[in-house]
Formats: structure tokens, C-alpha cells, sequence
């Protein structure tokens, strides 16, 4: 079992919602990643989404995708985002950690380092959970059995427009946790719809017997206040990167901390 499901289940005891934060590996700089994971748990994140720079990634909008641009750009790929969860792990053997990205990158990774080598690298590293966006689950029984076998789970993506025979398909095979992207588009793209959610979880509910967590559009302790009156976790990415990029320089990981204080405090009340 990885950490996400004693975490997860001791947080629902305690009639609290996960609060699970998303920022880019290697952005702004390849050196204030690990700051900025430590900021996070500071300020109250219980999960993190570590992201994997890609050159073409297809549900990021901008604000994301140019910080994997530029992470790429430094020369960050997937070694190194393994490299800086292990270097987490040093200091932080219970936050959970979840890599979210591309096929592109893992299956290049087992190209050149042999076949399943991520799976056992990112093991190794620290990795408790993993999320690529495109990969479909009747195509994934043996990768989740593989990461099961290490003790780390396989999380999927939900939309507005996902049917009862997807939630099916997803539920068969997903652990952990599922992520239900509140709007369709890509991160950072509209404003968020609280009332298409609430609608939405009891529906995914039927097929999903684990933790739902919402993200896409939410941006502030209200937004996040709202879906946590739903979900089981709330997702944050495209605003917490923005802030991270206007951070004056070497404030990367203290704005991030301050950040999650707030959304914490907000769900919390």
C-alpha cells in the first residue's frame, strides 16, 4: 500500500478534505523544486502532484505548459524528477507523492533504461503514486499491476463528460484516488461550475468506491471552500503556478507555503 490511502482515509475520519497541490518539476528553477515541495507541506498540503515536463502536453493550458517549457528547457526530464523526489524523501518519509504527466516520457524512460525500469525507479525514488493523462484504463491492467506491486497506485482523470461506462472502466482499475476535472478544457481555462460538480460526484460515486479529488479552475480559498463541501480533495495547480513565477527570486518555496496556509485555513473552517 502506498501513503495516499492511509493518508486520504485518515483525513475523511477526521472530517477533513485532502488538500493536494500541483506544481511543475524543475520551474522555476530545477533548485527551487525541492524548496517549494517542503513550502508546500509547511502551509498544509497532504498530497503533492509533482508534474513531468513534456513538450506536448494536451490537457495543460498555458500557464502550465510554459513551466514545463521551461523546465524542459533546464534540462529537466523525467531522471531528474525522480531525482528530486528522492532528495524530498530524505527529510519527508509521509507526504505522499504524485507524479502526473505523459506517456512520452515513461515509455522513453524504459527504452533506454529497460523495460518496467520506471516503475522500479520511481519506487526507489519515493514515488507513491502515479497519473498520466494519457493513458486509458483498458489499456493499463498491467501497468497498475505493476505499480501495485510496488506499492503505488494508479490514479485517472474524470471529466464533465465521462459516462457511467468510463466511471466503470476507471473504477476497475484506479487506486488511491480519482481526479475529476471539473470543466472541459484544459487547466487554468474557466471558471469553475460548483454546481456541475455537486451534480457530478454522486454520479462517479456509483462506479468509484475511493476518493474524489476536483480540480480545473480552482484558484482561491472560496473556490476551494466550495468543492470541498463535495470532494473527498481539492486539486490546485495553474494558480499556485502562477504565483510561484511572480515570487521575487528566492521567495519560490515561502509564497507557496503562504499560499497553501490559506487554502488550508479555508478548509479547515
Amino acid at each position: 500500500m502506498s501513503r495516499i490511502t492511509p493518508c486520504l482515509t485518515q483525513l475523511l475520519q477526521a472530517h477533513r478534505r485532502a488538500l493536494i497541490p500541483y506544481v511543475m518539476c524543475g520551474f522555476p528553477k530545477p533548485s527551487d523544486t525541492l524548496g517549494i515541495l517542503h513550502g508546500l507541506v509547511k502551509g498544509g498540503a497532504d498530497i503533492i502532484e509533482l508534474g513531468i515536463p513534456f513538450s506536448d502536453p494536451m490537457a495543460d493550458g498555458p500557464v502550465i505548459q510554459k513551466a514545463g517549457e521551461l523546465a524542459l528547457a533546464q534540462g529537466v526530464g523525467l531522471k531528474q524528477v525522480l531525482e528530486v523526489v528522492a532528495a524530498f524523501r530524505k527529510t519527508n518519509t509521509t507526504t505522499p507523492v504524485v507524479l502526473m504527466g505523459y506517456a512520452n516520457p515513461l515509455e522513453r524512460y524504459d527504452l533506454a533504461h529497460g523495460h518496467g525500469a520506471f516503475v522500479r525507479d520511481a519506487a526507489a525514488s519515493g514515488v507513491d503514486g502515479v497519473l498520466v493523462v494519457d493513458y486509458p484504463p483498458e489499456e493499463c491492467d498491467e501497468f497498475a499491476q505493476q505499480l501495485k506491486a510496488h506499492q503505488m497506485d494508479l490514479i485517472f482523470l474524470l471529466a464533465p463528460t465521462s459516462t457511467d461506462a468510463r466511471m466503470a472502466d476507471v473504477a476497475r482499475v484506479a487506486s488511491g484516488y480519482v481526479y475529476y476535472v471539473s470543466l472541459t478544457g484544459v487547466t487554468g481555462s474557466a471558471a469553475l461550475n460548483t454546481e456541475s460538480v455537486q451534480h457530478m460526484l454522486p454520479r462517479i460515486r456509483k462506479h468509484v468506491k475511493i476518493p474524489v479529488g476536483v480540480g480545473f479552475g480552482i484558484r482561491d480559498a472560496a473556490s476551494a471552500r466550495a468543492i470541498s463541501e463535495v470532494a473527498d480533495a481539492v486539486v490546485i495547480g495553474s494558480r499556485l503556478i502562477q504565483l510561484i513565477e511572480a515570487a521575487p527570486a528566492g521567495q519560490s518555496a515561502d509564497v507557496a507555503q503562504s499560499f497553501m496556509h490559506d487554502i488550508r485555513t479555508a478548509l479547515d473552517r
